[in-house]
């Protein structure tokens, strides 16, 4: 069995009273204090994540607006210097390579950050399609990445800020570079995969423990807590933002995840896999991800089939009983004629088939 990876702050956990666990080949905490006490402070305060697996490749070069044209399902033209694109990379056959975000740094000058299991797949896929006048690097090991989440994450981010930088200009998916905190410059991005405000903070990796302690100390009176991957899960469950391995892969398109947003099948230039997704779009998509709520008493997990009736129509992606709403609910991607709000399906939970109904998604959003 191969070696776990860790993170800079993987010495440190313990300090915080960490649970581990193997993540997609990472030793990383599943929980400090409690899942649903972690869910909670992101809902109602503030929380503090290591997300530093997660893996950052540059795109450099006069080449690089036409190269991520070619790769990414969304419009990069439209990125303007200091913003975040949501976006996706497919197969010839509309499977999905990942989900990630670009970063314009600035003209010719890119930042990508895709999930951590996926970062040595990404960048091979990119190298392999590399062409025209671009340089590509992967910085993963250099970079760490924490993400402040939550309504007070704002306030205690400013406690730490220098003179100069006002976090109100940073908006939704817009990020400043060489930010102060506390003496380190940081990327700083209003980003986030919780369903709430907050920002994800890029760091040099030698930086990242003292800044993990020094905003834990600035959130203590505010109750900011350090939060692990079964927290990060249930909120970003309860938003409907897919996870890959789960609502995206290999077998599964954007449009079938419903993050077709992120899909412009009307921009110029060509990407990789937009004749698959035309032709899925055109004729209408076979599958869809839907929201579904437990109508007898069961918990839907990853992976239990779903019928209509006697027939599998697919199965459910993620499920959980939601601490925010306290129900027991899914996401499931089936047969998208069973898809509409309301109707009557059924999971199979340990060998029993239990009553399940079609809801409209996302399960939480959060007021503004």
């Amino acid at each position: 069995m191969s070696e776990l990876k860790h993170t800079p702050l993987f010495e440190v956990y313990k300090d915080y009273g960490a649970k581990t666990v193997d993540f997609g080949g990472w030793e990383l905490p599943v929980q400090f204090s409690g899942i649903k006490e972690e869910h909670e402070a992101v809902r109602t305060k503030a929380g503090l994540f290591d997300v530093s697996h997660m893996g950052e490749v540059t795109v450099k070069g006069p080449g690089s607006l036409q190269f991520l044209q070619k790769m990414c399902t969304n419009d990069i033209s439209k990125i303007k210097d200091g913003g975040a694109q949501y976006n996706a990379m497919c197969y010839e056959n509309g499977g999905t390579v990942d989900d990630l975000l670009v970063y314009k740094i600035k003209d010719d000058d890119y930042l990508l950050v895709v999930n951590a299991s996926n970062t040595e797949k990404d960048y091979e896929w990119l190298k392999k399609n590399q062409e025209g006048d671009v340089e590509l690097e992967n910085i993963s090991e250099n970079v760490s990445q924490l993400a402040l989440q939550g309504p007070l994450a704002e306030s205690i981010l400013a406690k730490l800020i220098s003179s100069g930088t006002s976090l109100g200009e940073i908006g939704p998916f817009k990020f400043q570079q060489e930010v102060v905190i506390n003496g380190k410059k940081v990327l700083l991005s209003r980003t986030g995969y919780t369903g709430e405000d907050g920002f994800e903070i890029y760091c040099d990796a030698k930086d990242a423990v003292a800044l993990w302690r020094e905003i834990l100390e600035a959130g203590r009176d505010e109750g900011v807590l350090p939060i692990g991957l079964g927290a990060r899960d249930t909120l970003r469950f309860e938003a409907v933002l897919a996870l890959y391995g789960q609502e995206l892969s290999a077998d599964i398109s954007p449009l079938e995840a419903g993050i077709g947003f992120a899909v412009k099948l009307k921009k110029e230039a060509d990407f990789i896999g937009k004749k698959a997704l035309q032709e899925q779009k055109e004729k209408g998509v076979p599958r869809k991800l839907v929201g579904i709520e437990m109508i007898d008493r069961g918990i839907p997990r990853h992976g239990y089939p779903v019928y209509a009736g006697e027939e599998r129509i697919g199965e459910v992606t993620t499920g959980t009983q939601s601490p925010t709403l306290n129900k027991n609910i899914g996401l499931a991607l089936i047969k998208t004629e069973h898809g509409n709000p309301g109707n009557e399906l059924f999971v199979e939970i340990r060998g029993k088939r239990l009553k399940a109904k079609v809801i409209e998604t996302p399960f939480y959003k959060r007021a503004k």
